[in-house]
């Protein structure tokens, strides 16, 4: 029996990175042509890590499917799973939780594409010896990562080290304690 090529499974919290770019980098919905080339992630993996990857993009449906954009992730290679739930439940995190539980008894190497501290305890349970990484942006990422980085997780800037947008993003330079001046802010 042949072996089996090691994998690298890439999920995707496409809310989160979202969220992020929107709320904190551009302060108002992303157009288009400002969001993440999403198969440059997979790509990025790919040459980094030196083996095939899983693509998986966990989309929150409750009221509709974005059917054109589902089809662009078909075309790139990602597998698009889109779902649904009660109010209040946050259905991407709830699955990205379950599928990093599930990677935990598998063999194959990990990457999630969020800054979200909800999966923080789900990553170190998956420092094990295997390939470990995040993706998201550097001054978003939740400090809880900041130990497992430590402890071996690579982490990756989505815009610096993967190069997924095409334009420059405006950046939110982090004020040390030290140099800030309120009179600047009043």
């Amino acid at each position: 029996m042949a072996e089996t090529a090691r994998m690298t499974h890439v999920l995707i919290d496409g809310e989160n990175i979202d969220a992020t770019l929107g709320t904190s980098i551009l302060g108002r919905r992303p157009r288009p042509e400002e969001r993440p080339r999403w198969e440059r992630l997979l790509q990025f993996v790919e040459r980094r890590w030196g083996q095939d990857t899983n693509g998986l993009f966990f989309l929150a449906a409750n009221s509709e499917l974005p059917m054109s954009f589902v089809q662009a992730l078909l075309a790139i290679g990602f597998r698009p799973i889109p779902l649904s739930g009660g109010p209040g439940q946050k259905v991407v995190d709830i699955a990205i939780q379950k599928t990093l539980a599930e990677l935990k008894k598998r063999e194959g190497d990990v990457v999630l594409v969020s800054n979200d501290g909800d999966f923080v305890d789900h990553m170190e349970d998956l420092l094990d010896g295997r390939r470990l990484g995040l993706m998201g942006f550097a001054e978003f990422r939740n400090a809880g990562f900041a130990e497992l980085t430590a402890r071996g997780m690579e982490f990756f800037d989505i815009e610096y080290d993967v190069h997924a947008f095409n334009e420059r993003l405006p950046r939110v330079r982090i004020i040390p304690i030290d140099e800030f001046d309120p009179t600047q802010y009043l």
